[in-house]
């Protein structure tokens, strides 16, 4: 699959093959670009959006026309890797009708190959109109932020023997409603283990353990560029972020001493060419 698209049916047979799938988000051409060639299998453009690069305080304010902006950037970069795009609060809560337009837009405009919904068997027929009209749809359950205000803010989900019950219940639900992957989000590892194991679909885990048929991270949050606070299930696999910083402080110090640019960095002009422009503008050497 190194030089094929990733798709749907290759998704599966990873599942089946006990291949763990890669997902990490991106937002933009460049962030895309590196995540294609580092071999991503799946790419989410998220709506983390929201709050790692626009900068609004939580998940909620982003908008359609925001998300379908980022997610043009991000597939002009991608061949190979398989490309969802969340869809925002509201935008497909309301009815199926405004959820079958809205995700209709990130599959003709924005070139997306699935989209990703937050929520149980309360969004399982709007998930099963927009199967029905050939749209993949990925359901998420535990920790969803567009609701975290219900669960009490960002914390651990299915910690109960109820609340884990549920969780599978929803989870078989949205299979059934024609869902083609499912992302577990900070549940217990062995809770989200149990589900990986009794649905068909490929089950990415985010602080869900390695019991998932994949992974996916935040793709700031795993390369240190985000200076913010540190979910216990994020890991940094590299430190991007103090090496930027010190670049810039160094660039800085640099263009105050005039130590940058130098020669190596400018251009020349011939000296009878500058002796010629010095006796057209009449000054003298």
């Amino acid at each position: 699959m190194e030089n094929q698209r990733v798709d749907i049916a290759a998704l599966y047979q990873m599942k089946a093959d006990r291949q763990p799938i890669t997902m990490v988000t991106a937002y933009d051409f460049p962030t895309a670009r590196l995540a294609e060639g580092a071999g991503v299998d799946t790419i989410l453009v998220g709506d983390s959006l929201s709050n790692v690069v626009l900068g609004y305080p939580d998940t909620l304010p982003v908008t359609m026309d925001e998300m379908l902006h980022h997610l043009k950037a991000v597939a002009r970069a991608v061949k190979r890797a398989f490309l969802i795009v969340d869809m925002p609060f509201m935008s497909y809560n309301v009815s199926p009708e405004s959820a079958l337009t809205n995700a209709g837009r990130f599959m003709k405009e924005g070139s997306a190959q699935a989209v990703k919904i937050e929520g149980g068997d309360w969004v399982a027929d709007t998930a099963a109109a927009m199967v029905r009209a050939g749209i993949p749809v990925v359901g998420h359950l535990g920790l969803t932020p567009q609701t975290a205000h219900f669960l009490g803010g960002y914390r651990a989900q299915g910690r109960t023997s109820d609340q884990a019950c549920a969780i599978i219940g929803n989870a078989e639900r949205l299979e059934q409603a024609g869902c083609t992957m499912l992302v577990l989000e900070c549940l217990p590892d062995r809770l989200a283990s149990i589900i990986s194991k009794r649905l068909r679909i490929p089950v990415i885990g985010i602080g869900a353990g390695a019991g998932c048929d994949g992974q996916v991270l935040v793709f700031h949050d795993m390369l240190g560029l985000d200076d913010g606070f540190k979910p216990k299930h994020v890991k940094r696999f590299a430190q991007l972020g103090d090496q930027a910083r010190a670049g810039l402080e160094r660039y800085c110090q640099e263009v105050r001493s005039r130590a940058f640019p130098d020669a190596a960095h400018s251009f020349s002009i011939a000296d009878e060419e500058f002796a010629a422009l010095q006796a057209k503008l009449g000054e003298t050497k």
